[in-house]
């Protein structure tokens, strides 16, 4: 009877799951609209003009980034939690009830404020905070949302029957008290009705940083919502589904643990790169690009492990749509993580600041890293959450190719237009006058914006063959058992 083997409860990983697929669809949607209109502004107007207001770019892209970060790439964080804690701490959410309760609360809690975040940015209100727009109700109602998956992460902890901490493990306590840390310290707020005596919206705030101070703090948070909610959770998932699906123990746990510690220190001060050539302190800016140059490091050395995880089985790259998506994404962590060091360099960043290569810079780590190994956990999991084979394993591989052709076309036409802007704001004739005035360099953008939107769009039509190919495998595809599944562990063990 105590080698029966555990029957992990999954409800919870389900409903986020379903989520990750929905709102990836929607988020990007959302993003193609706006690659059009950025192509062709008429598409700014795709409803009519009585509807313009609710469609424009100013709208949509708050809609897009939040959706696509706290949407998709969440939700997927949080269905792989439910699935990798269980498995790796030897628990089941079926054994605590009140652990099942606390899961369940914290997704319903977060639909509802999913809803409300998305109405209140559809009618423009917004507290103007990249990556941060909400205002101080849905601020309060993020940090009930946080709390409760903290008391999921440390509950299982707590009753688990593994004693080590996988490297998983590691990462998601990270990303909850990293995170929890920097929306409290971003988001200090004052309500405005409770300094103007009640006059003005009750939900509207004011920020309790001004001027510089606030820049800082702002981008304090924002390069560290690309750390902790595009970067640990996602190596989380790495170092679990990348063994697992490949049959492979992890290459070096002792690098996994130096990657980790490096990425805790470094990341942390590297969002001054933001700010460079700003009203904040030079020695400020000199720490952001110093701290950036050195998370190539840990970023790398997390990368490397991944890549020498699949040593003496390359062979399953060509074999498994699977794994391509996974060492892909593994790919382009490692290209991302050092493009971005280089942007962060001065005399780089004068060229490239303000310019459309931090936009392909932004995308293919979101949609090349963080998007590909979100749809290799996500086609990891299903098979196992609903005891159903994958779907259409070509269709998966169709897919792939479409979404990595989308994403070449996608960064390489914004580093073309990003350095083509930086030469032409930056040239001027032989009498000091700027060669070119700003309505210039739009023109001369024009084809690389449809070729990002045709990038783009392509991939829009991997996540619509991706939520496809999901739909007929949890209702139509063959029934299997856990045991026909490759079911290697992570720790080798």
């Amino acid at each position: 009877m105590e080698n029966r083997p555990l029957e992990y409860d999954y409800t919870v990983a389900k409903l986020f799951m379903y989520n990750a697929i929905f709102v990836g669809v929607a988020g990007m949607l959302a993003g193609v609209v706006l690659a059009w209109q950025m192509a062709f502004p008429q598409f700014n107007y795709i409803l009519g003009m009585d509807l313009a207001e609710y469609t424009n770019f100013g709208r949509l892209r708050a809609i897009h980034t939040d959706s696509v970060i706290y949407g998709f790439v969440l939700s997927a964080v949080w269905s792989a939690w439910y699935y990798i804690g269980q498995r790796v701490l030897k628990v089941s959410m079926a054994e605590s009830k009140f652990l099942m309760f606390i899961g369940k609360a914290h997704f319903w809690i977060y639909m509802a404020a999913s809803v409300v975040i998305v109405i209140g940015l559809q009618l423009g209100i917004t507290s103007s905070k990249e990556y941060s727009e909400f205002e101080w109700p849905i601020d309060l109602g993020i940090v009930v949302v946080w709390v409760l998956w903290g008391i999921s992460i440390f509950g299982l902890i707590g009753i688990r029957r593994e004693k080590t901490l996988y490297i998983s493990i590691w990462y998601f306590i990270a990303t909850f008290l990293a995170v929890a840390m920097l929306h409290i310290f971003n988001n200090a707020e004052m309500p405005t009705f409770i300094i103007s005596g009640g006059i003005g919206n009750w939900y509207h705030s004011v920020s309790m940083y001004a001027g510089t101070n606030d820049a800082l703090v702002q981008w304090w948070f924002g390069h560290n919502a690309v750390a902790f909610v595009l970067t640990t959770p996602i190596v989380a998932m790495s170092y679990y589904f990348l063994p697992k699906e490949s049959g492979q123990a992890v290459y070096s746990y002792k690098m996994s643990l130096l990657g980790f510690w490096g990425l805790m220190f470094v990341y942390i001060w590297a969002g001054g790169h933001h700010l460079l050539f700003s009203t904040v302190p030079d020695w400020m800016q000199t720490m952001g690009s110093v701290f950036s140059v050195v998370l190539i490091l840990p970023s790398w050395g997390s990368a490397i492990n991944m890549m020498l995880t699949m040593k003496g089985e390359w062979q399953q790259v060509a074999a498994s749509p699977l794994i391509k998506f996974m060492v892909m994404a593994t790919t382009f962590y490692m290209f991302s993580t050092l493009e971005g060091p280089i942007q962060a360099i001065k005399s780089v960043n004068a060229l490239a600041h303000f310019t459309d290569w931090i936009i392909g810079h932004v995308h293919d780590g979101a949609l090349g890293w963080v998007g590909f190994m979100v749809i290799g956990a996500l086609f990891h999991m299903a098979p196992r959450m609903f005891k159903r084979e994958i779907y259409s394993k070509s269709l998966m591989n169709t897919q792939f190719w479409i979404q990595t052709l989308g994403v070449i076309l996608y960064f390489t036409s914004m580093w073309i237009a990003g350095i083509t802007q930086g030469m032409m704001w930056r040239a001027y004739d032989e009498f000091g006058n700027l060669a070119y005035s700003f309505i210039d360099s739009v023109v001369a953008l024009h084809p690389y914006y449809i070729i990002r939107a045709v990038g783009g769009t392509l991939y829009l039509i991997g996540m619509f063959m991706f939520a496809y190919n999901m739909y007929k495998t949890m209702t139509s595809s063959r029934v299997v058992e856990e045991n026909e599944l490759q079911n290697a562990t992570p720790m080798g063990a």
